[in-house]
């Protein structure tokens, strides 16, 4: 399930990954508190951090970028995907209900929430395109270059958690993955409070990558990444995307 939310701002945060987590929170736990709870806190009151199962998109249309800024002179788009029905039904109608969106300094008024039809899967090997970068990491949490031995390693590491979380099992099959040469690293800001107060630093530098890619594996197992992004940080605006 996949939906597309259109807002109209005069600005927008170049490191807008924790507005789209902060629309998410807002959106569920507008409709149910109890469910809300259960993605994201412990009884103890703890921040539940265990993988979740969806991941989103931004796209601006039409800006001029001033600092941290975009000068929003068209619209913001923002797309969710999920396979979990439950999570994609309490969002649509979270979503719904809100009419103006409010992040520290930006305002959004939603204009239209539409759902986007999926394409279909039905091959071995699919091409990809990123709607948000993707970020691999190994389990000293250093981020991967794409030419790294590695990184193929741990993108099916990751993928088989996130399958296993989704759905109860993993990979049925290991992945290969094979990236073009349009596929480009991306240094992503984001803007993480906790990060801030520690280091003093006002941003989290997060290496990606973005562009277009090749997966082969089991057919079924290529319709759930589809649906759930791929990589590390998909609940945070990485990993959406999209068959061409």
């Amino acid at each position: 399930m996949r939906i597309s939310c259109e807002y109209k701002t005069d600005k927008f945060p170049v490191s807008y990954q924790m507005l789209g987590v902060s629309l998410v929170k807002d959106a569920l736990r507008s409709v149910d508190i109890d469910y809300f709870n259960k993605l994201y806190n412990f009884e103890t009151g703890k921040s539940n951090k265990e993988t979740k199962d969806f991941c989103f998109s931004v796209y601006v249309k039409g800006y001029e970028k001033k600092e941290d800024i975009f000068l929003i002179k068209d619209k913001v788009v923002i797309n969710f995907s999920s396979p979990n029905y439950e999570f994609m039904v309490n969002l649509y109608n979270g979503l719904l209900k809100i009419k103006d969106f409010n992040y520290k300094e930006f305002d959004l008024n939603k204009v239209r929430i539409n759902l986007v039809k999926e394409k279909i899967i039905n091959s071995r090997v699919v091409t990809f395109t990123t709607l948000s970068p993707i970020h691999i990491k190994d389990k000293n949490n250093r981020a991967l270059e794409i030419e790294d031995e590695n990184f193929t390693k741990e993108l099916n590491y990751i993928v088989n958690k996130t399958l296993e979380s989704y759905r109860g099992f993993g990979l049925k099959e290991e992945l290969k993955f094979t990236p073009s040469k349009s596929m480009k690293k991306r240094v992503v800001k984001q803007d993480i409070r906790a990060f801030k107060e520690n280091t003093s630093k006002p941003y989290y530098y997060v290496n990606s990558y973005a562009g277009e890619f090749q997966l082969e594996g089991d057919v079924n197992d290529l319709k759930d990444i589809y649906m759930l992004g791929i990589g590390f940080k998909r609940s945070q605006g990485f990993g959406m995307i999209e068959v061409i």
